[in-house]
């Protein structure tokens, strides 16, 4: 059990989050099953209130891509306080989202707050778990990932035609790194076991 999980944490240590993706085409099975991973996750009274559409049209994507970074204008433009920006600063973000278009799937993730039987329960906690979970699966075989969340996202319902009752939890960005891909050194920097967890033994 040990060595199967220090196998891994090893492997999961790798992974990272990039911005700078590969157009090479990833089969559309390999998301259909790691979506099918995210639908195990957890989530209260086993309601599973998510929805997941996954794009690869890429008429979709360039929509996508047109609202998000309409969005992103107005937020580095004013929206987000300087304290925001300073923390955004090392990892040299700024409105441009290019990656939109260029990698070869976006699965734009949908929190249910209602469904057939009524009210959900727990949903963001149930749709964060198995947002995690679909991140991990992706990564198992060799996909990078970005959890790309413009705000307001609204307009991930209008276009991915999703109801009232849906609201866009996140946008990932899937697809193989780019050549030459890299990652700022500040996203390296993770805390140790002892700042992240307390034992009471």
């Amino acid at each position: 059990m040990a060595m199967r999980l220090e196998a891994f944490r090893a492997h999961m240590a790798k992974r990272r989050t990039i911005r700078d993706f590969s157009d090479q085409v990833v089969p559309q099975h390999l998301i259909e099953t790691a979506i099918q991973v995210a639908g195990t996750a957890p989530s209260g009274a086993n309601f599973q209130p998510w929805h997941f559409v996954a794009i690869s049209d890429l008429t979709t994507k360039k929509a996508i891509r047109e609202a998000a970074e309409a969005e992103e204008r107005a937020f580095y433009a004013g929206r987000a306080s300087d304290e925001w920006l300073d923390a955004l600063e090392p990892l040299g973000t700024d409105d441009h989202k290019p990656f939109l278009e260029t990698a070869p799937w976006l699965i734009a993730v949908f929190a249910q707050k209602r469904g057939d039987h009524g009210k959900n329960y727990y949903v963001t906690e149930s749709v964060g778990l198995a947002t995690g979970m679909l991140i991990t699966a992706l990564h198992s075989v060799g996909l990078g990932t970005l959890t790309h969340t413009p705000a307001p996202m609204t307009f991930l319902r209008e276009i991915c035609g999703r109801p009232d009752t849906e609201k866009p939890f996140v946008l990932l960005v899937v697809g193989y790194p780019a050549e030459g891909c890299t990652v700022p050194a500040h996203a390296l920097e993770k805390k140790s076991l002892d700042e992240i967890a307390t034992f009471k033994t």
